[in-house]
């Protein structure tokens, strides 16, 4: 079953469920609908961007006492990014991550990466009412649909140079604000001991590998 008709027997069967409830009906009409984003770089137009916090995140991997590896998300996602089609070495991200809306599947462990130091000392993670993570770019190479963006993160109050492996992963018109909208997805892995979060080192390891999906909305 194609996603359509898979998404459309599922919007049925709610309907059905909920006494025939219509759920945005423009998107389901009979007929074959128009894919809203496809990775077809001739619908990116120039301009400025915003990412869009309800459908943007970063996920980050930390190996667990080398049995297996371990997932968290930020969500949230604020800024801007700066896109011109016919130059896209000139590009700009500025994107900030608020740290406080950090979770994992343990509640346990979500807590204990917000927690105050002991007895008034260093947290083990981030503490209380961090501030917010912070990427600047500096530098894009593009190369297809693939980019190298280099720049500074600023993390835990310490500021290092980090390069992300970026990729386009559509453009088109969102069917429900009529934005034009881009999304991208990159990787990068850095050492949270270069950002003083030295907790659990070597157990939990000292390399986290960063996943990045971005929505960016035309302003």
């Amino acid at each position: 079953m194609n996603r359509f008709a898979f998404a459309a027997a599922a919007v049925a069967t709610l309907a059905a469920v909920t006494g025939g409830i219509s759920l945005a009906p423009s998107l389901f009409a009979q007929g074959a609908p128009e894919v809203p984003g496809v990775q077809d770089a001739s619908r990116v137009t120039a301009g400025t961007y915003a990412a869009d916090p309800g459908h943007s995140l970063i996920a980050f991997e930390v190996n667990h006492f080398g049995f297996n590896d371990y997932y968290g998300i930020f969500g949230d996602v604020a800024g801007t990014l700066e896109l011109d089609p016919a130059n896209l070495s000139a590009s700009k991200v500025d994107v900030t991550i608020p740290v406080a809306s950090v979770t994992t599947a343990s509640k346990g462990l979500t807590e204990h990466l917000l927690r105050a130091g002991k007895d008034g000392g260093k947290p083990d993670f981030f503490g209380p009412s961090p501030a917010a993570a912070r990427f600047v770019s500096t530098a894009v190479k593009a190369d297809g649909m693939m980019a190298e963006i280099t720049g500074d993160l600023t993390l835990n109050g310490v500021t290092k140079e980090v390069t992300f492996e970026a990729e386009f992963t559509g453009a088109g018109i969102n069917p429900f604000n009529k934005k034009e909208t881009v999304g991208f997805e990159a990787e990068t892995e850095i050492k949270r001991s270069d950002f003083g979060v030295n907790y659990g080192i070597p157990f939990v390891s000292d390399e986290v590998e960063l996943d990045i999906s971005v929505a960016f909305e035309k302003q």
